[in-house]
């Protein structure tokens, strides 16, 4: 019977695809007939078919034509080549570009959390924190082509070139864009949209200044005659849901015109001391690859922000855009126009940790202000009597939010100036007069110290209640970190501790403000906490101690 139903199957499968061979046929056929045989098909007579025309508009330019018009002939294309690295120095001459990249790494950054407290790299997908949001987030979006040979150069890979966009802000070819557009680039070519397409890459430029921290850059082109340029509009004066209108060379394609709202304000998109200058606008006005450098402009036709990022997960525009603002843009580049070429930042030699939980603010009994972690020797902060753990509540009697608020004030003064600085000691009010400092002299001999940690002890008072064994620290690490206390031997996994963030190797300084110098005084401080209470733990790293006191704490469950 099985048998008997896999043919009827069979044979009722090929029946079907007979008759679909057969329709098919038909069609074709019919086709054929009504269509190939000349004379038998029905004449085709267009005669009561009425011409099209092409009507005049009427309509006027809308606010967006208008702003295309009148800036984008401002805007230009930059092109750059970097050259293999055995190329990279020719005839016994370094090139000139390759001089003015700053230090790819900061060590003091000053007014900041240290750099083991940051997450996520400057290139966007290096570790990170914020929700892994530095995977998707894309600064570097220059627009690559691929690597291109070069039989003078020769080497590996060939020349690579990149695009990106600027616009002209002196009519003597001064031009902003993005430091990443001409990070690394041997040659630098602009083309401006008068340009004829047959020039290849466009006019020569040189780089007058970057700076890596607002990833803004100055170049210049040569100008037989005035360059047409941009007005610089008051970003502190856009508002969330605004209209904008940003003009690029997305994928090489020059003179693009997008536009969107203001999707917000002060966006800061990388943590730690990457970031700390970084408050940008955010737009959902398309911006792609290339456009990176290009204008914001407002609805005046003035610019108020240089298209910098984009946050996306396929590498092209998916809506939120990221823009540095025009106010900040304006002094970056008063400063790199100037005789040093350079972006001078104020610093008092400090450095704190951002975000602390709610439990530091609860036992050191403040809401706003900055908890100093770590003084620099020497430095402003220093001379003026400050020390790690007190808690920075004004400047010049206005008071002080948070960390980005004091990085912006200190920032913003000229080295040599002088401030009165409020702050409290163990809860009492205090003040002193500080002369604020170069940022980059002040951290310039910031250095690196490693220690190790001393040989395992066991028990510990808090293992019960926080998880942890400890042992007194020995003297040659204590002479190494200038701080005394109890080293942590080991942490329960799943403990307050280890909720806390607590590794084996770090040395406990204080326990709410109580000194744990010794194995017989952390015991002491440990046996009074109770379920409920507010722990804070005075941390150092002896690997770092350079990076200081980390205060970490939460509430015992």
């Amino acid at each position: 019977m099985k048998l008997l139903f896999e043919r009827l199957r069979k044979r009722r499968l090929a029946s079907t695809f007979i008759l679909l061979a057969t329709l098919s046929a038909a069609i074709v056929g019919g086709s054929f007939a009504a269509h190939g045989v000349r004379g038998q098909e029905k004449q085709n007579d267009s005669s009561d078919a009425t011409p099209l025309k092409v009507v005049n508009s009427t309509v006027a330019p809308n606010e967006f034509v208008k702003i295309a018009r009148q800036v984008g002939p401002a805007v230009v294309n930059i092109n750059t080549q970097t050259l293999p690295k055995q190329a990279g120095v020719r005839g016994g001459r370094r090139n000139p570009h390759r001089g003015v990249q700053p230090n790819p790494q900061n060590p003091g950054d000053d007014e900041d959390q240290p750099d083991d407290q940051q997450g996520g790299g400057q290139n966007g997908g290096q570790g990170g924190g914020q929700g892994n949001f530095q995977d998707f987030f894309n600064r570097f979006f220059g627009g690559q082509a691929p690597d291109q040979g070069d039989g003078e150069d020769g080497g590996a890979g060939g020349v690579r070139e990149s695009l990106g966009s600027g616009f002209i802000v002196d009519s003597k070819g001064y031009i902003i864009t993005n430091y990443h557009v001409v990070d690394k680039a041997d040659k630098i070519y602009v083309k401006l949209s008068t340009d004829p397409d047959t020039q290849d890459l466009g006019r020569p430029a040189r780089v007058i200044g970057v700076d890596k921290a607002t990833d803004l850059a100055v170049i210049k082109i040569d100008a037989s005659s005035p360059l047409p340029t941009v007005k610089l509009g008051n970003s502190d004066t856009t508002q969330v849901g605004d209209w904008v209108e940003a003009i690029g060379s997305p994928f090489a394609l020059s003179q693009t015109v997008t536009a969107g709202i203001v999707s917000a304000k002060n966006r800061t998109i990388e943590p730690g001391a990457s970031g700390q200058f970084q408050h940008f606008i955010q737009t959902d006005a398309a911006i792609n690859p290339g456009n990176s450098g290009g204008p914001l402009l407002n609805m005046d036709g003035e610019v108020i922000g240089v298209n910098t990022a984009i946050y996306t997960q396929s590498a092209g525009y998916q809506g939120i855009g990221f823009a540095m603002p025009s106010n900040t843009v304006a002094e970056i580049y008063n400063d790199l126009i100037s005789p040093s070429h350079k972006v001078v930042r104020g610093s008092i030699g400090i450095q704190f940790k951002q975000g602390l939980p709610g439990a530091v603010n609860r036992v050191y009994g403040f809401k706003n202000g900055v908890l100093v972690q770590q003084i620099q020797p020497n430095g402003p902060a220093d001379k003026a009597g400050l020390k790690p753990g007190d808690i920075i509540t004004s400047i010049d009697g206005r008071n002080i939010k948070d960390g980005d608020d004091l990085v912006n004030e200190i920032a913003g003064r000229r080295p040599g100036a002088t401030i009165r600085l409020g702050f409290l000691r163990d809860g009492k009010p205090s003040d002193a007069t500080v002369t604020i400092g170069d940022r980059d002299k002040v951290f310039a001999d910031l250095g690196t110290q490693q220690s190790s940690v001393a040989p395992d002890d066991q028990g510990g008072a808090g293992e019960a209640k926080l998880g942890i064994v400890v042992h007194e620290e020995s003297a040659s690490m204590a002479a190494k970190t200038h701080k005394t206390g109890v080293v942590i031997q080991s942490v329960r996994s799943g403990s307050f501790a280890d909720l806390q963030g607590l590794e084996p190797g770090l040395v406990i300084t204080r326990i709410n403000k109580q000194s744990t110098a010794t194995k017989d005084e952390f015991d002491a401080v440990v046996a009074k906490l109770k379920t409920g209470d507010d722990v804070v733990f005075e941390v150092l790293d002896p690997r770092h101690p350079e990076a200081g006191i980390n205060y970490i704490g939460g509430t015992l469950q």
